[in-house]
């Protein structure tokens, strides 16, 4: 039988990637030699990243070459990519960057985040073209002095890429003078570790994000008992990242829900796998996001998995989903409880939901597309420097 991503035709590993439907391929080979910089404190582990660094990865594995560095904190012993550069966690952190940086010189810099950072490092290393990477919303200026400090760091920067258009657009609005430097290249995923078919699911509701305010898990966990208590054959599982840094707003939410015993499952800080093996059993899972969520990979990735979506449609949510999710007007307890029961109760919808989602991904959102993307917008910085 046929694999999930054989189904879906996803395209395998290349060296070669198409960028536009009648237009000239890109070949890998003549890639500009590009250094990755990820912020302090990241360590790029492969079983254990965040959603910055799972893009990174992504992107990075479909443009692999021996013209790529990735540079990131100590800590971690299972990069899984070649040309991975390690550096200390300390005070030297800056120095041996700009050491490493200036001794692999690449043509092109990416910072990932950190803006300060990349306007140093801009000052120190000038031959290189600068790319502020960010994966959510820069501050819009508050008063006159904003302004100018705002467009001042940015304006250090050759070229600002974003994770949707919403994020792009924002920036835009904000800083007109700069939108020819603004890019959006939405986020890639590697369908094929999420695969797995829609049909057969088990009563399972999922969510998988940190345990914070914007996520809108106090949400969920007052919606979650009137669906508990009429559908006793449902469960519910929450995936909690980074626990340790939001228990303490957190932990009273989730408290609220012990009385169900292992019918709601709270697993905090769990490896990347165990998000992936839950998301591939649950019929349903949740982003109702409070905040204008920058893209919203944990939306794509439950897509990829499988499970039918309700979700906030805030920010660039609905870059992420298409039409492919059930989206809340309002994101309240009772709305939310509205909207898993409308799943709950019409199983053929929530099926079709999950495949057209799942197709969705993964044809959209492939790495090949969005890498394809990111290399056009580096040769077309480097065009400009020149």
């Amino acid at each position: 039988m046929n694999s999930p991503a054989q189904r879906l035709r996803v395209l395998p590993p290349y060296g070669i990637i198409e960028e536009e439907p009648g237009r000239p391929v890109v070949s890998l080979d003549t890639a500009p030699r590009t250094a990755i910089l990820l912020p302090s404190g990241c360590r790029f582990s492969r079983s254990r990243p965040n959603s910055m660094e799972t893009v990174v990865r992504t992107l990075a594995g479909a443009l692999e070459n021996e013209n790529t560095r990735i540079f990131c904190c100590e800590g971690a012993d299972d990069h899984g990519l070649p040309g991975v550069e390690v550096l200390p966690s300390g005070p030297d952190r800056r120095r041996v960057l700009t050491q490493k940086l200036s001794a692999f010189r690449p043509r092109i810099i990416e910072h990932h985040q950190q803006v300060k950072q990349a306007v140093a490092i801009a000052s120190a290393i000038p031959d290189a073209a600068h790319v502020l990477y960010r994966h959510n919303a820069l501050k819009a200026p508050r008063n006159p002095l904003d302004v100018w400090r705002y467009n001042r760091r940015y304006a250090a920067m050759d070229g600002i890429v974003f994770v949707s258009e919403t994020e792009r657009t924002l920036f835009t609005n904000a800083y007109p003078r700069l939108s020819h430097k603004a890019f959006a290249v939405p986020n890639p995923i590697d369908t094929e570790p999420w695969l797995a078919a829609p049909e057969h699911r088990e009563p399972v509701i999922a969510f998988a994000g940190r345990g914070m305010p914007e996520k809108g898990l106090d949400v969920i966990c007052a919606a979650l008992p009137e669906v508990l208590d009429r559908h006793p054959r449902w469960r519910a599982v929450l995936m909690l990242a980074d626990w340790d840094t939001h228990r303490d707003w957190a932990a009273p939410h989730v408290a609220a829900l012990d009385r169900y015993g292992d019918r709601v499952s709270a697993l905090r800080s769990v490896p990347l796998s165990t998000v992936q093996r839950q998301m591939k059993a649950a019929s349903i899972a949740l982003t109702p996001s409070i905040w204008a969520e920058p893209f919203g990979l944990a939306a794509v990735e439950a897509h990829a998995a499988g499970a039918a979506l309700i979700s906030s449609g805030r920010g660039g949510l609905r870059e992420a989903s298409g039409p492919h999710a059930l989206y809340l007007d309002e994101v309240t307890p009772q709305s939310l409880t509205a909207a898993i029961e409308r799943l709950i109760f019409h199983p053929l919808e929530r099926l079709n939901l999950a495949r057209a989602a799942q197709h969705y991904v993964a044809t959209v959102h492939t790495p090949q597309r969005r890498a394809a993307e990111l290399l056009r917008i580096r040769r077309l910085i480097l065009a400009r420097r020149g």
